[in-house]
């Protein structure tokens, strides 16, 4: 069995980015979210970081974003600092989880569409973009100007419950709709999403993953967060749209195949790593 070889992002890979806070992210919910209740040391991040490809100093910076933003909270440590989950931190990550270790992540999940306009005042540009990023991870895009759109019943309630205590009243609005006849969807769909560009990404994360695994190489758990990275940013990338506005052989089930089967082998090593670090 061969050893997975990590392949460097290229100039054309864009679709699937590897930023310093998804990587964090990633890690924070595979083995501190309703797992470990301890804070956890600066210096286990940084080395889980490093050995993902991550500079100190970017480390760093990304956990003082997190703070700032009330995903996480410092603790004196003695000389050193460590983080806990807040409990909004916690919430976020469970959510992710759920859908990362969905046996079904591209199934939607009821019929039609959901449909939200929504209304944020020019000066709160950081809350409107709190809004698109948890719409889009929601799978919904733009359709017109103010107007986006997903498939299937979006529980748009839970999608924005971290955000709606911070809009004003009547800020979003939404509404369930469906197909009417004489008028298909299909030249909706197309303006909303880019199929090709959702297929390359499919492509990208196969492409990326193909090599097998050797469960005793060193840097499990830093492989483990970059392929639950990259699952998450494929998971972003693809609004689960209905069958029959895909492409003949779309790649998802091969893509949750080798996600689940990777993430499989990296298990025990991974744990096993993480259990050194923090002991």
């Amino acid at each position: 069995m061969t050893s997975l070889v990590l392949r460097s992002a290229s100039p054309d890979r864009t679709l699937l980015t590897r930023k310093p806070r998804q990587l964090l992210l990633a890690f924070f919910g595979e083995y501190v979210c309703d797992r470990y209740f301890e804070p956890l040391r600066a210096s286990v991040l940084l080395s889980v970081l490093e050995g993902a490809g991550v500079a100190g100093p970017a480390v760093r910076t990304n956990l003082d974003r997190m703070v700032y933003s009330g995903l996480v909270e410092r603790r004196r440590l003695g000389r050193e600092i460590g983080f806990v989950l807040t409990a909004h931190g916690s919430d976020v990550l469970r959510e992710a989880s759920h859908r990362v270790h969905s046996p079904s992540p591209f199934a939607r999940e009821g019929e039609g569409w959901t449909l939200v306009t929504f209304s944020v005042p020019e000066h709160q540009r950081t809350l409107r973009h709190r809004l698109r990023a948890a719409l889009t991870w929601s799978g919904f895009a733009p359709l017109r100007d103010g107007l986006w759109i997903a498939p299937g019943e979006v529980d748009l309630a839970a999608a924005l419950a971290a955000i709606i205590p911070d809009l004003k009243p009547g800020s979003v609005t939404a509404f369930a709709a469906s197909q009417l006849e004489g008028f298909p969807m299909g030249e909706a769909v197309r303006t909303a999403w880019d199929i090709a560009s959702i297929r390359r990404a499919h492509h990208e994360f196969l492409s990326q993953w193909d090599d097998d695994v050797d469960p005793d190489a060193p840097g499990a758990l830093a492989t483990r967060i970059l392929l639950v990275a990259d699952w998450l940013a494929l998971l972003r990338a693809d609004p689960a749209l209905p069958a029959q506005y895909m492409d003949d052989d779309w790649p998802a089930e091969r893509s949750l195949e080798l996600f689940t089967r990777r993430h499989r082998e990296l298990a025990f090593p991974a744990v096993r790593e993480f259990a050194a670090l923090v002991g």
